[in-house]
């Protein structure tokens, strides 16, 4: 089993910069790939960044060069710092995990991207 809990969503102007935070349970949480996603009104869940358990990160053409995703498996958690804020950011945004074949979700924190 495996719990996730995202944190530091909020109100930003653009242009502006948040940093995402996704607490794991878990002692294998080193060998886990995590990744983050998210979901704007209407649309579908996108993936947004990865990471390796050996911290090789991957992104999204669209967050590429704004955003960066990290890891401290000391703390078991994986973050998400986000730069550069477009109102097109906005969404509700995921940590998500497969462990054992079997998918893991955070509930989500909500990012809004508004002057």
């Amino acid at each position: 089993q495996v719990q996730l809990v995202e944190s530091g969503g909020g109100l930003v102007q653009p242009g502006g910069s948040l940093r995402l935070s996704c607490a794991a349970s878990g002692s294998f949480f080193s060998f886990l790939s995590m990744d983050w996603y998210r979901q704007a009104p209407g649309n579908q869940r996108e993936f947004v960044a990865s990471i390796t358990s050996g911290g090789s990160p991957n992104y999204a053409d669209s967050v590429k060069g704004r955003f960066t995703i990290s890891r401290e498996n000391a703390k078991v958690s994986v973050y998400l710092q986000m730069n550069s804020l477009k109102p097109e950011d906005t969404a509700v945004y995921y940590c998500h995990t497969i462990w054992r074949s079997k998918n893991y979700w955070g509930q989500g924190t909500q990012v809004t991207i508004s002057s």
